[in-house]
């Protein structure tokens, strides 16, 4: 149950960042220090961050419908979130001038990291 929960959870709060994305590109866009040029520059946005965000929100959410597939979406979690702490903090490290919105979002991801952790390891055991 702790598993669904939490695949629920971080399901909607990607569903969240998806919309946002979609519908306030560019308050999200400064949010993150992008600069949306043109159509072209919005349109990438909107598919990468927009797209791709609500696409992980439905692998999370089709992980819920079964319960055969569960521990995978879990299992989808932590990797997905690894990397984006992998890659976050490499980031941190060798760029400069990172705004606190950016540093926010590397707090979160190790949150989702380290509870993806914890729910996959409970629900394996």
């Amino acid at each position: 149950m702790i598993a669904k929960f939490y695949l629920g959870l971080v399901a909607a709060i990607y569903f969240g960042l998806a919309l946002w994305c979609v519908f306030a590109p560019d308050t999200t866009s400064k949010k993150v220090g992008f600069q949306l040029e043109g159509g072209s520059g919005q349109s990438e946005f909107m598919t990468v961050y927009g797209g791709l965000e609500f696409g992980i929100a439905l692998v999370l959410l089709i992980a819920l419908w079964r319960s055969e597939t569960t521990g995978y979406g879990v299992l989808a979690c932590v990797a997905i979130h690894a990397s984006l702490v992998v890659f976050r903090t490499i980031s941190l490290i060798i760029y400069n001038n990172i705004g606190s919105f950016t540093y926010q979002l590397a707090i979160g991801e190790w949150v989702v990291l380290l509870l993806g952790l914890f729910v996959w390891y409970w629900h394996t055991k």
